[in-house]
């Protein structure tokens, strides 16, 4: 049976990424695009709840939905596709998504969607650039890597972050998530009418030093693989937080 392949993004259905994306795992499947009418970049997991979402077909198998990278998803699988897909695909972005960023990534956010509903996923994204993109080492990256996990699926609930240097990569290596000294400045200004209107911008970006760091490994051209999960639950503190001794089910003070 041939794998059924849902593409998404935030960076929209237009996007040139998308487009090369899909070319790509065309080889791998049959492959449904299901992406934002406009960009939802750093719109994290954001589901749409408080207005209703509208579905347009832009042609064969490609859709746009006027929402964000999960809203994709969920209607995808509901109302596109009728049921699951095989793998979820979401990228290519245009900029890394490296170490805490990807709590605030749309592009991780669609990945992610799809390992909470037990598809295998992955998101790519491709260093940024004021140059002209060129977004086919990405793709052929990811579909290398995507047609592996076909054969040997990962883990439930695990998907992978793929980030891609500029040019052709030297390899790929399997890394973890950088940390960073992130420092954010918002700088005031004020319009015509002298009310105040705010920007945020990123006023300090340190990476921590980490030989297995998925920072590191772009930084030294190669293509990092990062598996991610749902799950947040900090396991290693379990420990320190019994320690608090707070009151528990069942225990009177």
């Amino acid at each position: 049976m041939v794998p059924r392949i849902l593409i998404t993004n935030d960076d929209g259905y237009r996007s040139e990424g998308l487009r090369v994306l899909s070319e790509a795992f065309g080889a791998l499947g049959e492959v449904t695009i299901v992406a934002p009418v406009q960009e939802a970049s750093a719109i994290g997991h954001a589901l749409t709840l408080r207005h209703p979402l509208r579905l347009e077909a832009i042609a064969d198998r490609v859709y746009a939905v006027d929402g964000t990278p999960t809203d994709c998803v969920n209607i995808a699988v509901t109302q596109v596709l009728k049921g699951l897909p095989d793998l979820v695909v979401s990228g290519i972005n245009k900029g890394w998504n490296l170490g805490d960023d990807v709590t605030y990534s749309g592009t991780v956010a669609g990945a992610l969607e799809a390992a909470l509903l037990g598809v295998p996923a992955l998101a790519v994204s491709l260093k940024a650039t004021r140059r002209e993109y060129d977004f086919g080492p990405a793709a052929r990256a990811a579909a290398s890597i995507a047609a592996a996990m076909l054969r040997r699926p990962l883990p439930s609930r695990t998907f992978l972050n793929i980030n891609v240097p500029r040019g052709q990569p030297k390899g790929c290596r399997v890394t973890v998530q950088a940390k960073r000294n992130h420092v954010t400045s918002v700088a005031e200004r004020h319009d015509p009418k002298g009310r105040a209107y705010y920007w945020i911008e990123e006023g300090q970006n340190e990476w921590e030093p980490h030989d297995r760091s998925d920072y590191q490994a772009v930084r030294d051209g190669y293509v990092s693989v990062t598996p991610l999960h749902p799950d947040l639950t900090a396991h290693h503190a379990l420990s320190a937080v019994d320690e608090l001794s707070l009151e528990k089910e069942g225990e009177v003070r």
